[in-house]
């Protein structure tokens, strides 16, 4: 008896893995003390009772949604001493991962891409739909994934901390909501991207000729504004970190745009602060063309009043403008009252204080 016992603790030494008791030591174990303790390398990750008793150990596997874990050190001639006891239920969840979630992980790290679906998850991993789903669903409990909506997902950086919840840079998900379809960010954040407004911006603005919902994740609200396949020029390329770069407007594109829709930009007037911002990079030849090529004419004569107001651009350019005015007028602000005085010279109903568009000049 006593030589089958030293045999046993032979083995447990050189392989350094558990010996089970006998089924009655376990019953008596089950009702005693437990000790709990974390092993991140099994895969999945499980955390596992140890009972103490004779220098033997028999383990048991624990579902991770139990109430507490004690983790211990090990004290003099070797016996365990408690250090901390966490409850799951009061802390955020353990941020430890298997093989699998690991190799996601690290794959998507390696490639710059911290934003991802579904089906990037079945490529990496080779697991398949089902499969796949439940390591995210997994993933996102132990929070080292953040759900963005349904399908779509963000890898939650390390320095957050105990955080589970991230919203990633809100650029990069646009153009994951989009989807592959042609896109560009655009209005108020292409304006503030070529740092021509001067507060932050709350509305994250895409352009894209696929038609989309409006949405709102972790506080961040998406809009999209459909324009035609032909419409989609004046795009350049931003890098939004040193790894990712998205499609947005360049600036005289985004002039143009807000131009033509005001209300995506603040007013006319947040339009007209940020072309006198950029007065020195803007080229008015450019701008003229982008104008005219998109065919409105309120378009036209917003920009032909703004560009002779701040004589930005020469005569010439301008009269290229004129050249394609109708007899209408045009209110200048569509989101101000139909107000102010007629100027014939843009068919353009000014219905802002020009002090307003000169108090610009002034800053």
């Amino acid at each position: 008896m006593l030589a089958n016992f030293s045999h046993r603790n032979e083995l447990f030494a050189r392989h350094k893995k558990p010996v089970r008791k006998g089924l009655s030591q376990q019953r008596q174990a089950r009702g005693s003390k437990e000790n709990w303790v974390w092993l991140p390398s099994l895969t999945p990750p499980r955390t596992f009772s140890t009972l103490r008793g004779h220098g033997l150990c028999a383990i048991r596997a624990t579902p991770l949604h139990e109430t507490h874990t004690d983790h211990y050190h090990e004290g003099e001639a070797g016996h365990p001493m408690r250090r901390q006891t966490l409850s799951t239920e009061s802390t955020a969840p353990s941020k430890t991962v298997g093989s699998r979630t690991a190799q996601l992980m690290t794959t998507l790290y390696e490639s710059d891409q911290t934003t991802f679906s579904h089906a990037d998850v079945e490529s990496i991993t080779g697991l398949p739909p089902a499969s796949a789903r439940s390591l995210i669903r997994h993933a996102v409990a132990r929070g080292v994934v953040s759900r963005l909506e349904p399908g779509l997902f963000v890898l939650v950086p390390p320095e957050l901390g105990r955080a589970t919840e991230f919203a990633g840079n809100p650029y990069i998900v646009a153009r994951q909501l989009v989807a592959g379809s042609e896109y560009f960010i655009s209005h108020a954040s292409a304006m503030e991207l070529h740092r021509m407004v001067t507060q932050p911006q709350l509305v994250v603005f895409t352009s894209t000729t696929k038609r989309l919902r409006n949405r709102t994740i972790h506080g961040t609200e998406f809009r999209f504004v459909l324009v035609r396949r032909e419409d989609a020029f004046g795009v350049t390329t931003h890098w939004v970190s040193k790894q990712e770069s998205v499609k947005i407007s360049d600036i005289e594109r985004t002039v143009i745009d807000g131009l033509h829709l005001p209300t995506y930009c603040g007013g006319i007037t947040e339009v007209a602060k940020g072309l006198w911002m950029r007065r020195d990079d803007v080229k008015a030849g450019q701008l003229i063309d982008y104008a005219l090529r998109l065919g409105v004419g309120a378009v036209v004569r917003r920009l032909g009043y703004l560009l002779d107001f701040y004589q930005i651009a020469p005569p010439e350019e301008l009269d290229r403008l004129r050249r394609s005015l109708s007899a209408t007028y045009a209110m200048l602000d569509p989101m101000l009252p139909a107000e102010g005085a007629y100027v014939s010279g843009w068919r353009l109903r000014v219905n802002v204080a020009p002090d307003e568009f000169e108090a610009i000049r002034r800053t």
